[in-house]
């Protein structure tokens, strides 16, 4: 059956859905093992997933999107790490360019097939082989992804392990995006609450120019601020909230992300706080890059936790 959301659907007969108590979620294995929904008693938590159709013919993020093999933005169309030096095709179907003619986001979701490895009523583990030619013109480093999503009453796990190919290591720079937002209420009055922080400061593009500075613990109300702005964190345990509405959204990094983008923009009612494992133009700039050695692994979990 297709899984329909508002106005856009697809007809994507992989789709699983997770069920706990007042909680539901639904991943789309066949697209790029994208969480698709995630409602606390019927109602949307997730935002941009109303034409999930759209979204995918325009290589947009949506939902909870894995952006692989790199968050956020490269500086340009080259890029060397891990002894390898590579060329992107800029014209390649399997990128997405941002305003600024950039690869944003690695390739877009919507282009990978994962396979579901296992699957019951409240978990769903699956992964991604990068063995094809076409994937490895954009990313040369063979490797296996595999993401188990956990569902329970406190809310969703997200736990991802890059295993290394034998060959050669591999280079660490991919993030999730959550789309959060608070239903019956206006942006203006959504509490935001954020943690001491290094703010990263960025050039006209959006790349770290290797400058910080001191960020202070944020709390209070979205208002009329927007951000859009890149951060290590002082600890890897760390939690992001967003509260209204008689809820809290908390999206609480556990393992293996040392970088944040924080994403709100005036023109939308939602909040995006990404876990990263690099900071954006990592793999451009070689800067808080981590290299997982031939036959290794890297652990990365982060949760969004419903408190109501």
């Amino acid at each position: 059956m297709p899984i329909v959301f508002g106005r856009g659907f697809l007809n994507d007969t992989s789709a699983r859905a997770l069920t706990v108590g007042e909680l539901e979620a639904v991943f789309l294995p066949r697209h790029g093992m994208l969480c698709a929904s995630l409602r606390h008693r019927g109602v949307e938590l997730l935002r941009r997933v109303r034409d999930l159709e759209a979204a995918a013919a325009r290589g947009s993020t949506a939902g909870i999107p894995l952006l692989h093999p790199w968050a956020n933005r490269l500086a340009g169309p080259r890029y060397r790490a891990a002894g390898q030096e590579v060329e992107l095709n800029l014209s390649s179907p399997l990128l997405h360019l941002d305003e600024h003619g950039l690869p944003i986001h690695g390739v877009p979701w919507s282009r990978l097939t994962w396979e579901v490895t296992d699957a019951g009523p409240d978990r769903l583990t699956a992964h991604l082989d990068w063995v094809h030619a076409s994937l490895l013109a954009i990313f040369p480093f063979r490797h296996k992804l595999e993401i188990t999503a956990t569902l329970d009453r406190n809310g969703l796990t997200m736990d991802t392990v890059l295993f290394a190919a034998p060959q050669g290591p591999v280079p660490v720079s991919f993030g999730f995006h959550p789309y959060l937002g608070l239903a019956d209420l206006p942006r203006a009055e959504w509490q935001l609450r954020l943690p001491t922080m290094r703010r990263l400061r960025l050039d006209a593009h959006g790349i770290p120019n290797g400058e910080t500075e001191d960020f202070d613990r944020f709390e209070g109300k979205l208002g009329a601020l927007e951000f859009d702005e890149g951060f290590a964190l002082k600890d890897e345990r760390t939690s992001f909230s967003l509260i209204g509405s008689q809820m809290r959204i908390s999206v609480d990094f556990l393992v293996g992300y040392r970088y944040a983008q924080l994403f709100a923009p005036k023109r939308e009612d939602l909040v995006a706080v990404e876990p990263m494992t690099a900071p954006t133009g990592a793999l451009s700039r070689g800067r808080g890059l981590e290299v997982v050695s031939p036959g290794g692994c890297f652990h990365a979990v982060f949760q969004i936790r419903i408190d109501a």
